[in-house]
């Protein structure tokens, strides 16, 4: 089991059911999935970009990343119906954990100039969103190999009904948000 879901099991539930004052067990939320996005948008004149952002995000993830295609064609940008231009991964259990292990305590602070995460990214049903500028800020990634640094988006997904429970609950998974906003 991950490190992780085993603190979320024997101590984040517990302080969590007590903090939102819940009844029951089965009322704390708990992550759902998280899913990654890596828009390739030069893939459109050379699919090897396609492909090395396939294996960097395959990289990240721990689990293989799939193609994503246009679903119009838009004559202003040169794009036909059904060409690839970008890479996603779902994870889910056991991965999901560890990714989210990695991502707060390993990538996030090697991000320059980070002052914390938004707490206006929430979409009001409890999923958060954020973007990372730079694709290298994970180990896994060999910044010598690299020929074009990438953005990715980071969306995860909760079964919180609504942004409080939701930021309480990745407060308590250690997520770095800023402190002097106001929802």
């Amino acid at each position: 089991m991950s490190r992780l879901l085993e603190v979320y099991n024997n101590q984040i539930k517990d302080e969590l059911k007590n903090k939102l004052g819940l009844k029951n067990v089965f009322e704390v939320p708990k992550l759902n999935k998280i899913i990654l996005n890596m828009g390739v948008g030069d893939g459109k004149e050379d699919s090897k970009l396609i492909d090395k952002a396939l294996q960097d995000l395959s990289l990240i993830s721990g689990q293989k990343a799939i193609k994503t295609k246009s679903k119009k064609a838009i004559s202003g940008f040169k794009i036909r119906a059904g060409m690839p231009l970008g890479v996603k991964v779902t994870l889910r259990n056991k991965i999901m954990y560890e990714f989210l292990d990695r991502l707060v305590n390993i990538a996030i602070p090697r991000i320059r100039d980070f002052r914390g995460l938004n707490i206006n990214s929430f979409d009001g049903n409890g999923n958060f969103s954020m973007g990372i500028k730079e694709h290298i800020i994970f180990p896994e990634i060999n910044f010598d190999k690299v020929e074009k640094v990438r953005g990715m988006d980071i969306t995860i997904c909760t079964s919180a009904k609504n942004n409080n429970e939701a930021l309480e609950l990745l407060k308590s998974f250690n997520m770095p948000f800023k402190d002097n906003q106001v929802n």
